[in-house]
């Protein structure tokens, strides 16, 4: 795990440069482009996924008021079963980076110049990976998971003791 740690350390230091950068000089924004299209593809796939019916996917980006809008995803079909799924879809870009370092890392390695492109390309997944407010707002439609995790829980807990009754030690 600290070989991992170690390989998305350049990574991450990129991506605090890169969001430093962009807020300075609207040319940087062209480093986010890679995690926008991650972020927009995870709300497209896991929309298409659980049938909330994705009907348009964009990275262009547009001012709306006083902040750019990087990229949008319309949904057509977003019920209290998958809104939460798609709308938290983005928290899976996270996994990308560790998987690549993952990959790199799992037989004795050294950095080379390869892994520096590598980590130019991974750094802009650790800026998109959270959901926007709007995100988190349209997540909080799938409120009735709140009972079924909470049922399952209170089940779990409570018949816990009785689980392995039948399992000889």
């Amino acid at each position: 795990m600290n070989d991992i740690l170690l390989y998305l350390a350049p990574s991450a230091a990129l991506a605090l440069l890169i969001r430093v950068l962009a807020g300075a000089h609207p040319i940087f924004f062209l480093f986010t482009v890679a995690g926008t299209i991650c972020h927009e593809l995870a709300h497209y796939v896991v929309g298409l996924l659980t049938g909330a019916r994705p009907a348009s996917f964009t990275v262009i980006p547009r001012r709306v008021g006083r902040h750019w809008e990087l990229g949008s995803v319309t949904l057509t079909r977003v019920r209290w079963y998958n809104a939460a799924p798609t709308a938290l879809a983005p928290l899976l870009i996270v996994l990308l980076p560790f998987c690549v370092a993952w990959w790199r890392t799992r037989q004795p390695w050294q950095f080379e110049a390869f892994d520096l492109l590598v980590a130019l390309a991974l750094a802009p997944q650790f800026l998109r990976f959270w959901p926007s407010v709007v995100d988190w707002r349209i997540a909080l439609r799938s409120w009735p998971y709140l009972f079924i995790i909470g049922g399952a829980l209170w089940l779990l807990f409570y018949f816990r003791p009785h689980l392995f009754q039948f399992v000889n030690p």
